[in-house]
């Protein structure tokens, strides 16, 4: 696993002082997909815990709802100056740029530091762990941590194993320079990957490897291409695995957890998750019901929401965990701050 990263008290550290969300305003229940894919609105909801997924318009783009979901978490923690923007995403607007300048510059945030981060559904838990190193550092003061992806953008809508699968939306957290016995202090954290794994969550185009090949991509390789029963056991073992890990460095027994807040890939494998690690399925926020698997943004979602509805309280326990493409994991635990309420996660 990885290196010692916990947060001593009196260490300097990242510490949570507002959030946002955005979703897009169409939104896709099951029967529009079922009827696309020849199955029933059941044989989806049996096998994903999922009832409905909001998708970007056409000509929608990951930056919109970036944009949106970082001006509500800076309003919500009272508009500070930030020195940095990290994007974690891997539906970039553009190949090449990065498209994080771009959603700082709408934002108006000035010529500050900010570039994409690419660890697909693992990606806030990782813009958080660098944001919080950033901040630790001594050299920046407040951070915007973003986490969006248009992911229905690489998704062929005729594939029975990906189009239920996935939602578009978007999730901001504003952190600043504070120390690990503050509430919303980032505590701990665990991070690691195995490229041994990449083919088990692969876009084959649009990269140096497809482009340098000197032919053109079939349509297929332009998707999203998931081996799903791998993708479902690595992401309970690895989830499972990082919580403890990161638990252990914590000092938290597992029954000190009140909320389990992991990516919301599936209602089976956030269950399992809960399962593997000795949680009652009880504290595992789920909202993927909702929103379905929307990748980078997942776990700032599901904690706003968890938030609006009373379930996430000030002084909660809470662990966060992820896998995605790459495959990467991560996991990290906090205490839930006393935040200003917040408008929900409603379309842009």
């Amino acid at each position: 696993m990885s290196p010692e990263t916990h947060s001593a008290p009196g260490t300097r550290t990242a510490v949570i002082t507002g959030i946002g969300a955005s979703l897009p305003a169409r939104v896709v229940k099951n029967e529009e997909v079922a009827e696309r894919l020849g199955v029933t609105p059941d044989w989806i909801r049996e096998r994903t815990g999922i009832e409905q997924r909001h998708l970007v318009d056409p000509e929608g783009a990951t930056s919109d709802l970036a944009v949106e979901a970082g001006r509500r978490a800076l309003d919500a923690a009272g508009n500070p100056a930030v020195d940095f923007l990290i994007l974690a995403t891997c539906t970039p607007d553009h190949t090449f740029p990065s498209t994080a300048p771009a959603v700082a510059s709408r934002l108006g945030l000035g010529s500050i530091a900010a570039f994409d981060l690419n660890a697909a559904c693992s990606g806030f838990v990782y813009g958080l762990s660098a944001g919080a190193g950033m901040l630790a550092s001594g050299v920046y003061g407040t951070g915007l941590i973003i986490g969006a992806d248009a992911i229905s953008t690489i998704v062929d809508h005729d594939d029975k194993i990906t189009a239920p699968i996935f939602g578009d939306g978007a999730g901001a957290v504003v952190v600043r320079a504070g120390t690990a016995d503050e509430p919303g202090s980032l505590l701990a954290q665990t991070l690691g990957s195995d490229g041994d794994l990449l083919d088990i969550l692969l876009t084959p185009a649009g990269g140096s490897r497809q482009r340098s090949a000197l032919s053109a991509a079939s349509p297929e390789q332009s998707y999203l291409g998931m081996q799903g029963r791998l993708v479902y056991r690595h992401a309970i073992a690895r989830m499972a695995e990082a919580s403890l890990d990161v638990l252990a460095k914590t000092g938290w027994a597992v029954e000190d957890v009140d909320r389990l807040v992991a990516h919301q890939a599936n209602r089976r494998i956030l269950t399992a998750t809960a399962k593997q690690i000795g949680l009652p399925e009880d504290r595992a926020v789920i909202n993927v019901d909702r929103v379905a698997n929307t990748s980078a943004a997942s776990i700032p979602l599901a904690l706003m929401d968890a938030m609006g509805s009373g379930e996430l309280k000030a002084g909660d326990k809470v662990l966060l965990a992820a896998f995605g493409g790459g495959v990467t994991w991560a996991a990290a635990t906090l205490i839930w701050p006393d935040l200003p309420p917040v408008a929900p996660a409603d379309s842009i």
